[in-house]
């Protein structure tokens, strides 16, 4: 009795997927040592385990996250992950909109809990929630993304929570939830949906530098560009779209120039031009039985209803400090001492650091604290600083190889129910280090979004503990194992 329970104890171990966890403990470790350097004072020097440094609560939070690794790999049933997954969905639901009414107000958003010295956020859990939620209900037999009552409730398992988060005010972390939407392109969806997403992201900014008009036009020209190539109809392109898109593109100037073109608006021109479109698509579209087209007559109208809706967004639904950053962000503004400030000493920080870094402990922007939330948001500006382009590049192929081995074991496992959470894990992973990143290399506007297992804070460092080790036990009951 006894060879055999030390045979299931070394399979227990043998069966873990050693790379996803030793990459964890590395990224962890980066963390840590980076978070005592961004308040690192040598005129007052505090061991890196002081509790009244970060770097000594964050290595408290550290132990923590371990044993709640440990609870999830080796006391947790796998299969409670799948079973409980609705009921885990509904309680925290319930908790992001408690918190609305019952959490702290920090920095102008309710979404923080208060419990003495803790303090977490139920936002956290929620992509955990949500990412079990998703892979329970997309595993069924019976689930066709193509089918269309599944398709929206699967939207609707991802925007509820996500809206939740917003009327929190953490849009940052509502951002996050346009991560499920990778996984879902591995599970079927149409490769052109995600190009209108992106295209939605292009209209707005367009016409928040240029104009409505520049990004209207802009839109119609690539939705009838796409069609073309859809069709194989390449001859549209010269003989028709180009010319009409000329046209249309010096009619503002026209009508400003000669008199006899005074009375004319080019919008209500390009409106014209689009309903013309849309009434085409759908006619060809219905004739020939071609969904494309009609997919394409819905991208004409969103485009038509962004172009209309983007002023109303940015200055009624955006708050002012989201607006400047975005302005700042965009060149419309230049604001180096106020909303700019941040960027442009990260920016400082990581560009003094040079090929090699200043080393460990010698950044000046840390030391001097010249980088406001430098050990949370901003935590990869010190590691700029102080080790260098290779130190980033180094720590960044960490992330690269994390996502990439997640995505591997997805991909080799025989359960859909773990392929589908382990998509999640890796998209929420990714969109955490684009966006963080970018946003301290001046890319991507200021949104308080936390780099994943490094940045200071227990609830962040809980939830991505939990999130990884969760998909560890999955793959380690799976029935096929692999290198």
């Amino acid at each position: 009795m006894n060879g055999a329970g030390d045979i299931r104890g070394r399979n227990l171990l043998t069966n873990i997927d050693w790379r996803i966890v030793g990459l964890y403990l590395a990224l962890i470790l980066v963390g840590w040592l980076n978070i005592y350097a961004s308040e690192y004072d040598p005129e007052n020097v505090r061991s890196i385990f002081s509790w009244s440094l970060r770097s000594g609560k964050q290595f408290v939070w550290i132990l923590t996250a371990l044993a709640l690794g440990s609870l999830v790999l080796f006391v947790i049933p796998f299969r409670a992950f799948e079973t409980l997954a609705p009921l885990a969905y509904v309680c925290v639901g319930f908790l992001l909109v408690a918190v609305i009414f019952l959490g702290a107000s920090t920095r102008g958003s309710h979404s923080w809990f208060v419990l003495g010295p803790i303090s977490f956020q139920p936002a956290e859990l929620s992509k955990i929630t949500t990412s079990l939620m998703l892979a329970k209900f997309m595993s069924r037999y019976t689930y066709r993304l193509s089918n269309t009552r599944d398709f929206f409730l699967t939207l609707a398992l991802i925007f509820v929570p996500m809206l939740v988060i917003v009327a929190e005010n953490e849009t940052g972390t509502a951002l996050v939830y346009l991560s499920f939407f990778f996984m879902l392109y591995r599970e079927g969806l149409s490769g052109w949906l995600l190009f209108i997403a992106f295209m939605v992201v292009v209209i707005f900014i367009l016409t928040l530098t240029a104009s409505p008009y520049t990004a209207l036009l802009m839109a119609l020209a690539v939705i009838a560009l796409c069609v073309s190539i859809e069709r194989n109809k390449i001859k549209w392109i010269f003989s028709l779209y180009l010319p009409l898109c000329i046209i249309l593109s010096f009619l503002p100037y026209a009508c400003r120039t000669y008199a006899f073109l005074s009375w004319l608006n080019p919008m209500y021109v390009l409106w014209v031009a689009a309903a013309a479109c849309v009434i085409g698509f759908v006619i060809k579209g219905y004739q020939e039985k071609n969904s494309f087209k009609m997919l394409a007559s819905v991208a004409v109208v969103l485009a038509v209803i962004i172009t209309l809706s983007v002023p109303f967004i940015f200055e009624k639904v955006l708050q002012q400090h989201q607006r400047t950053r975005i302005e700042v962000l965009l060149g419309m503004k230049n604001d180096p001492a106020g909303a700019g400030y941040n960027v442009r000493q990260s920016m400082i920080a990581i560009g003094s650091g040079g090929l090699t870094g200043k080393g460990y402990l010698q950044g000046t922007q840390s030391s001097y604290g010249f980088v406001p939330e430098q050990s949370t948001d901003f935590i990869f500006c010190t590691i700029g600083e102080e080790w260098g382009f290779l130190g980033s590049v180094l720590t960044i192929l960490l992330y690269v190889l994390l996502i990439w081995r997640i995505i591997m074991r997805s991909e080799n496992s025989r359960e859909k129910f773990t392929r589908i959470y382990g998509y999640c894990v890796a998209s929420i992973i990714f969109m955490h280090l684009v966006v963080n990143i970018g946003m301290t290399i001046g890319l991507m506007p200021v949104i308080g979004i936390p780099l994943p297992l490094v940045s200071y804070g227990g609830s962040s460092l809980w939830a991505f503990t939990v999130m990884i080790f969760i998909f560890v036990s999955l793959c380690r009951n799976e029935k096929k194992y692999f290198l």
